[in-house]
């Protein structure tokens, strides 16, 4: 990433989205607690849209990935412990979390175009 010019707090808030689980470098910027807390939960998510009749996120709802995330052999990869550990880190409640992951997760999927 140094080789190639990019920024510096880039590089280490990529580094420490692994925080805990690959890397020792502990998130310490906004930019890098949210990173790391959304990574897992987009997988969750995405999951849970998939099996939606729309296969999007554009009509998913909160309580819908809430009553997913209760089931431990849904989306077994994604790690709820690191989920709710990122949500601590910038200060949010799991449901503040999952809807501001649900709206991004929205616009990228209408800037995209993605049919899903």
């Amino acid at each position: 990433m140094r080789e190639h010019g990019l920024d510096e707090r880039l590089i280490r808030a990529t580094a420490s989205h692994g925080y805990g689980i690959t890397v020792d470098i502990e998130p310490l910027h906004e930019m890098e607690k949210v990173l790391y807390a959304v990574d897992e939960l987009t997988g969750l998510i995405g999951a849970v849209a998939i099996m939606r009749p729309s296969k999007s996120v554009m009509d998913l709802e909160v309580s819908s990935v809430r009553k997913k995330y209760k089931s431990p052999n849904f989306a077994a990869g994604c790690s709820r412990e690191v989920i709710e550990r990122g949500a601590a880190m910038p200060g949010w409640d799991l449901n503040t979390l999952i809807s501001k992951t649900i709206l991004a997760m929205r616009s990228l999927e209408t800037e995209e175009g993605v049919d899903q």
